[in-house]
């Protein structure tokens, strides 16, 4: 799926309670101060769209890797290294840029979808980013999107839950908890100032990178996925890593249409008809 090629690629760190604790990750933040408790610890790249007068140029700091793109929406990739693999599921925002005297002045959103953070497992990366790009097909977006009325409270995410699967040997586990999407603890319009805010001031300190940078490098693009924080797992996902013909499957659903009970019916008979889903093989 290479429609989202000249995206950029960002993704949030601790929006969500108790994920961090679960992922591992809290030692690795713990010199980062946020406004508040809830605030996240900070936003990170996953990819980095190379302008085409830029070719061979990449961001200050940055990896190469994160100029491959790795979006799939039907598979995930092993590394070829044996480490541990973890999928996350959430949600991404389908965003306009603006700017303004060269900084970011607007995030809007207009679609979201289901998303795959897929992740890895292991101590002793520098960047958060280390850990989310090891190649082509790392990481997952749904091909079908939800068409974003308002991105406040009284719009159609109101009603939307998301929640996720993973099938093995023929049995389908729930890998994350089914949750409201204002279950976040940052969500509309204090997502966005805080975003805005987070990408043209964050620094080059600790697991995190100076964004504002690598927007200028990257030509300041025009439009962008953000990931914007993994939910909680169950203790089947909190302790389940992901092998080859596992199929890991990410639902929004809208509560009017579907309940939970339902929604798990569907995934089973593989109907995802009204539902936004994101089912990807593992290889």
């Amino acid at each position: 799926m290479p429609k989202y090629k000249n995206f950029l690629g960002l993704g949030i760190a601790g929006n969500f309670a108790l994920h961090l604790a679960q992922a591992g990750e809290l030692e690795e933040f713990k010199d980062i101060i946020t406004a508040d408790e809830a605030a996240p610890k900070g936003m990170f790249p996953f990819y980095l769209p190379r302008s085409s007068d830029k070719e061979n140029q990449l961001p200050l700091n940055a990896k190469d890797i994160l100029s491959t793109y790795p979006l799939s929406n039907s598979r995930i990739k092993l590394p070829k290294e044996d480490i541990n693999i973890q999928a996350e599921p959430e949600v991404a925002l389908i965003c306009n840029l603006q700017y303004s005297d060269g900084k970011l002045s607007k995030i809007t959103p207009t679609h979201f979808g289901a998303y795959n953070d897929c992740s890895i497992r292991i101590a002793g990366k520098s960047k958060i980013s280390d850990k989310k790009n090891w190649g082509e097909n790392s990481k997952g977006i749904s091909d079908s999107l939800v068409k974003i009325d308002k991105f406040e409270e009284g719009g159609v995410m109101d009603s939307y839950s998301i929640c996720s699967f993973l099938s093995r040997d023929g049995e389908l586990h729930a890998y994350g908890e089914d949750v409201e999407l204002n279950g976040y603890s940052y969500f509309y319009d204090k997502l966005l100032v805080w975003m805005t805010n987070q990408i043209n001031v964050q620094e080059n300190f600790g697991p995190l990178e100076p964004l504002s940078e690598y927007l200028q490098a990257c030509d300041n693009p025009k439009e962008a996925i953000i990931s914007i924080g993994a939910t909680r797992y169950t203790e089947y996902g909190e302790s389940t890593f992901l092998k080859n013909d596992d199929e890991i499957i990410i639902a929004l659903y809208n509560r009017n249409d579907f309940s939970k009970e339902e929604v798990t019916q569907n995934i089973k008979n593989n109907a995802y008809d009204k539902m936004c889903v994101l089912a990807q093989k593992v290889v």
